[in-house]
């Protein structure tokens, strides 16, 4: 059965952008993002990572560009290396742009060299402070000298990176202009995005969301900021800074979504396929993954998923809605 080789949702955006979360597990607890006790899912439920690669690649079929592996934190899936490697030779035929991946840095003095040599040559990596016991209260274990040793390996393996921080009210707002000269100081562009109100995580989010047009006014008094028309084919929406010469991106779901734009999709382990990530309504490509080993099954129900993509979100976060707007944590759709 012949399938069109491009997805267009029912409001005309084509989506080139898949983000697969290849384990809901993670070796940090960030307040944001988990709680403390978490349960993580059964390995038998997770996609093999043969499957994996059969869903990315029919997605590259269809004319998806961009594949980011994410988590839960990426690299604690074990074989990871296995399925970037298979990855890249949609690279070689030219029929993926890229191969990407977000990590919080922890483990990636050890995978760096492999990463560089399977052809990725972008990461995120995920910090929201330089201070070491900040690092520790916001991850609630974590040692920031790892996530700098794997920086500086990603480096020198020809790696180029780009710094997340989530902005947190009373947390790390006052040390945002320190940590973008230390990104651009290093060549990596730095991002701040706004807390999103996915899962419990033992405390009231309107303690710490902080929006990000304010952070920009306040950025603003230290930097001069001019638009930039960069972009990666994610959320984010970049300035330049002209006192340090780098790139400042802003991710702000909230205070201005970027739905109208939106080219992306979300694979979690278990073969979930999340339209938005933002809204509950989901497909399930692990039942017609596993009812065949041929892929028109598949082809059929990414298809179906597809027609029915939103146009947005629904993320709200206030007094009045202190509550999750979404049940699933973040590590469960993918970080």
């Amino acid at each position: 059965m012949a399938f069109p080789s491009t997805l267009t949702d029912p409001f005309g955006r084509q989506v080139t952008y898949l983000r697969v979360s290849v384990t809901d597990r993670c070796d940090l607890r960030c307040v944001y993002c988990m709680a403390e006790d978490m349960s993580f899912l059964p390995k038998r439920d997770l996609l093999t990572l043969e499957e994996l690669d059969r869903v990315c690649s029919a997605f590259v079929a269809r004319g998806v560009k961009r594949i980011r592996l994410t988590g839960g934190e990426p690299l604690v899936r074990k074989g990871l290396m296995t399925l970037v490697k298979d990855l890249g030779r949609h690279l070689a035929a030219g029929t993926l742009d890229e191969v990407t991946l977000t990590t919080n840095g922890n483990l990636l003095e050890k995978f760096a060299a492999p990463l560089a040599d399977h052809g990725v040559r972008r990461i995120n990596v995920s910090l929201d402070t330089l201070n070491p016991e900040r690092f520790r209260q916001i991850t609630r274990w974590g040692e920031i000298g790892k996530v700098l040793a794997g920086i500086r390996a990603a480096q020198k393996a020809g790696i180029r990176i780009k710094l997340n921080a989530v902005a947190l009210k009373g947390v790390n707002e006052g040390e945002l202009p320190e940590m973008i000269r230390f990104a651009h100081g290093e060549g990596m562009d730095f991002t701040l995005i706004e807390t999103m109100p996915m899962g419990d995580v033992e405390g009231d989010r309107t303690d710490h969301y902080l929006p990000l047009s304010l952070v920009r006014e306040r950025l603003a008094q230290d930097f001069s900021l001019t638009e930039s028309d960069y972009r990666t084919g994610g959320p984010a929406r970049y300035v330049m800074v002209k006192e340090t010469g780098g790139r400042l991106g802003f991710i702000t779901p909230l205070s201005h979504n970027f739905c109208e734009s939106c080219n992306r999709v979300r694979l979690t382990c278990t073969g979930t396929l999340y339209l938005c990530l933002g809204q509950e309504d989901a497909a399930d490509l692990r039942a017609p993954l596993r009812a065949s080993e041929g892929d028109e099954a598949l082809h059929a129900a990414i298809a179906a998923a597809i027609a029915r993509k939103p146009r947005g979100h629904d993320f709200v976060i206030d007094r009045d809605n202190n509550r999750p707007a979404l049940a699933r944590h973040m590590n469960v759709t993918g970080g």
